[in-house]
């Protein structure tokens, strides 16, 4: 749609040309069919994005002169029809009009806005989804953007997506205000005058908006994002997380992709030991605890989290040395098909990658100093990599506050995540797969800590900024993911262990 219009709200602005145009995704190809030859006399096409690919058997000559003016540059609909007619008469407007809906099904157009010739605003596909523009919000009806939304810049772009859409909003700078303004209920005239847009540019930008998700209709009484539980339990970010890493159809690369494998290569299995004073940690005899431990059924209905330790009788170092290599231990490494060093250790990991290392951070362990302290799975050692100071004071003030105990634990076991292990292999799933990873060890640690009949609590949250500062590590390579509690287990508990269990909740 081209429009010419003087715009009443701004009088003292020329006339200006609003245009709604469309494109292919500027990651799709057009080429002949496979198997087929001479395309052009057979109308055999194949129309492909990295997402997938639409076949286009019936393309007349007509067709094909839309698709590749569509491939090249932005064109509005009614400069399409005569690249139709011209080769295939009247006849090929309704082709035409289906041609349009099938791309839009397929996901493999771009709507944009253009405001005197320049593009202030585009619809474009990540991911696979039908485009489908709904009617323009009337003039006087009350709009917000979505507090779901988020934006990043990208090429000197605004980039506005919703969770759950595979469909993004490049607003230009020109636009970006619109955002500010959106902010809070408006109406789409209202919108345009205190943005200084056109009424015409505003309303076509909308379109685009609703089309992405990234708008609410309504009003301040009738929020569904606020009135309705399904989505006012939620938070921008725990959302955004949720529908990405659960959404492949919304993202352009999803799992295994090697996102960095042509830019780096692959992180070791074992990081770099650290310079400090180490301990070499005693090996258990494995054999003889499979004979003398509760069966795994006992230990399953057993585990509780305890928040209390034995002052009188503290962890030891050959117990806390146990406790890891039962866990954590690098049992063994291999080279997987694409070059990276691979391990096994007892707890599972996505593609064996196993970027976790744990920190025990000792207030009170027989054996050892106190301070924090890295576990090497390779060589079943701790590693020194901070004395006590204020630094781990603030780590065990926390761990002592977020796991309710009275005094400080004997040990806190801070889990850290190499973060390029995972992020060098896995697209868009890489974070969420280090909380799972967190998990399993979390359970891990919780089984074996149970049969050894020792106390572990897991946490629900921690500070990454306070283990960068104790640890010296940079916060984006290397971070804080998880923090359990570990300690002896007095013979008698002040307070319940969790859920009650009958009458023993020892």
């Amino acid at each position: 749609m081209t429009t010419g219009q003087s715009d009443p709200a701004h009088l003292d602005h020329p006339a200006r040309t609003v245009q709604a145009v469309l494109r292919l995704r500027r990651d799709a190809t057009l080429e002949e069919a496979p198997g087929q030859t001479g395309a052009a006399a057979t109308g055999a096409w194949l129309l492909s994005a990295p997402a997938g690919s639409v076949a286009l058997p019936d393309t007349t000559p007509g067709l094909l002169a839309v698709l590749t003016a569509l491939g090249s540059d932005d064109r509005a609909e009614d400069q399409l029809a005569p690249l139709v007619t011209a080769h295939d008469g009247e006849f090929g407007l309704l082709r035409l009009h289906m041609l349009l809906h099938k791309l839009d099904a397929a996901g493999m157009t771009e709507r944009a806005v253009r405001l005197d010739g320049a593009p202030i605003a585009r619809l474009r596909q990540v991911g696979r989804g039908r485009l489908a523009l709904p009617a323009a919000p009337a003039a006087d009806a009350p709009v917000k953007l979505s507090r779901f939304a988020t934006a990043t810049a990208e090429g000197g772009l605004l980039v506005v997506r919703a969770p759950g859409s595979p469909l993004a909003l490049e607003l230009s700078p020109a636009a970006a205000a619109l955002l500010g303004v959106l902010a809070d209920w408006n109406s789409p005239a209202g919108a345009a005058e205190l943005c200084g847009l056109p009424d015409t540019a505003v309303s076509q930008v909308l379109r685009l908006c609703a089309a992405g998700g990234l708008l609410v209709t309504g009003g301040p009484e009738h929020d569904p994002e606020a009135g309705e539980r399904r989505l006012a339990q939620w938070s921008a970010a725990d959302l955004a997380l949720h529908s990405r890493t659960r959404g492949p159809r919304t993202v352009t690369g999803y799992g295994g992709t090697y996102p960095l494998g042509e830019r780096f290569g692959p992180e070791p299995a074992s990081r770099e030991p650290f310079p400090g004073q180490r301990i070499a940690l005693p090996v258990p005899d494995l054999g003889a605890r499979a004979k003398s431990e509760a069966s795994f059924s006992e230990v399953l209905e057993g585990r509780r989290s305890i928040r209390e330790h034995d002052a009188d009788a503290p962890i030891t170092l050959e117990q806390l040395g146990e406790l890891l290599y039962r866990s954590m231990r690098l049992r063994q490494t291999f080279t997987g098909s694409d070059g990276q060093e691979l391990s096994d250790r007892p707890y599972p990991s996505g593609g064996s990658v196993h970027e976790l290392e744990v920190y025990p951070l000792i207030t009170e362990c027989v054996g050892a100093e106190p301070g924090l302290w890295h576990y090497a799975p390779d060589r079943h050692e701790l590693e020194l990599v901070a004395e006590s100071g204020p630094a781990t004071a603030a780590l065990v003030e926390s761990a002592r506050g977020s796991a309710l105990m009275d005094s400080a634990p004997q040990v806190t076991l801070l889990v850290a995540a190499r973060f390029g292990r995972v992020m060098w292999k896995y697209e868009t799933v890489a974070y969420s797969l280090v909380l799972k990873h967190v998990g399993v060890l979390y359970q891990t640690l919780y089984l074996v800590g149970t049969a050894m009949g020792l106390a572990v609590c897991g946490l629900g949250g921690g500070d990454a900024d306070e283990f960068a500062a104790a640890s010296g590590l940079d916060r984006h390579s290397e971070g804080a993911v998880g923090e359990l509690v570990v300690g002896s287990r007095p013979r008698t508990l002040r307070h319940s262990a969790g859920v009650p269990r009958g009458e023993d909740q020892s």
